[in-house]
């Protein structure tokens, strides 16, 4: 009996709804300063990472020109894990050299967050993208 009433106990344990993530700031629709790129950052594994969803056809040009097949569908932010209050580290990927660089994600308000890239920590660059919706 004991044996049978602990089985029901977890049973029922497993039966409730693990809790859902927590939201991140960083998570949702953004889009570069040009507005001529849309980035979906959401949970990959155990962290974060932003797709392309949508270019424009000058972006898509580009991208060919660097030699990629299309820019969307590309991963252009990954690995991206928590440095501290409203900050990530991780990569982002830059067409223009072919390659994954150092990067630095930071959530400046509710809907901009700065990506910041260093390739070889010499040459860097920042941009100030803006949550879409």
């Amino acid at each position: 009996m004991r044996t049978m009433i602990l089985s029901l106990a977890a049973a029922a344990t497993l039966a409730i709804p693990a809790p859902a993530l927590a939201a991140s700031p960083i998570e949702g629709l953004w889009t570069n300063p040009k507005k001529s790129v849309v980035v979906r950052v959401a949970p990959c594994g155990p962290a974060w990472c932003g797709e392309v969803i949508k270019a424009n056809a000058r972006e898509e040009a580009k991208a060919v020109k660097y030699g990629m097949d299309e820019l969307e569908g590309e991963r252009m932010l990954s690995g991206l894990r928590p440095a501290g209050a409203n900050r990530w580290k991780g990569q982002v990927y830059v067409p223009k050299l072919g390659r994954k660089v150092g990067s630095t994600v930071t959530i400046a308000s509710r809907n901009q967050m700065k990506v910041s890239g260093c390739f070889m920590g010499i040459v860097c660059k920042t941009q100030i993208w803006t949550r879409v919706g």
